[in-house]
């Protein structure tokens, strides 16, 4: 079972691809970035609702964190805007943070020590 729905995610993700680069061939390459980054982001959000365990959904709370640097990061350099930087170095050590926050929480030792 577990073969088939990587099978079914990666056809999904390749009709993905093969759409957002052939089909809509005007659109800019940096808007096709974000994307793939934001659909990227909705399997991310999928394992967060439906991860079976605790540490599934800490992972993906994680990775959802690195895609949002990266919109940030392509937003800046598209956009000519160094403030979306910022705000990706904000995103990061707050993600950062709060990866340690959980960690610590699962382990069972309380957060102030």
């Amino acid at each position: 079972m577990k073969i088939i729905r990587w099978f079914i995610g990666l056809i999904i993700i390749l009709a993905f691809l093969i759409i957002n680069f052939v089909v809509f061939t005007e659109i800019p390459f940096n808007y096709k970035l974000i994307n793939i980054l934001l659909f990227c982001s909705l399997f991310v959000l999928i394992r967060v609702v439906m991860g079976p365990t605790v540490a599934d959904r800490i992972v993906a709370i994680d990775i959802l964190g690195i895609l949002i640097i990266g919109v940030c990061a392509i937003l800046a350099i598209s956009l000519d805007r160094p403030f979306y930087i910022d705000i990706g170095i904000a995103w990061g050590l707050q993600s950062f943070i709060g990866s340690l926050a959980l960690a610590k929480f699962m382990e069972g030792r309380s957060l102030d020590a």
